[in-house]
């Protein structure tokens, strides 16, 4: 049986992989994969201390994050399609202002 520090030590690496290409990457998709990445950590914390204590409420929440994360996933693709149709780029730094350059 593999141990409750080996599923929390993947769940920080992988969380720690997800906030670093949050904070360095520029561009949209990289940063939502990276958010992705993130909440998939935050779901195998869940799931270990589900399996250790032998309850259902770990499940529960973590179903309850896999929704919402494709929802999420839906629409932030959407804004960065509407976005690339309207500025041809995906580059954070560039579509860092709301309004349109006249």
């Amino acid at each position: 049986m593999v141990p409750l520090s080996a599923y929390l030590l993947l769940a920080a690496i992988l969380f720690g992989i997800g906030l670093i290409g949050v904070i360095i990457k520029r561009n949209a998709l990289i940063v939502m994969m990276c958010v992705e990445l993130m909440l998939n950590a935050a779901n195998l914390t869940f799931l270990a201390f589900a399996r250790q204590q032998g309850s259902v409420g770990g499940h529960a929440t973590a179903f309850f994050i896999i929704a919402v994360a494709a929802a999420e996933a839906a629409v932030g693709l959407a804004i960065v399609i509407a976005i690339y149709r309207t500025r041809d780029t995906v580059n954070m730094d560039e579509i860092r202002e709301l309004r349109e350059d006249a």
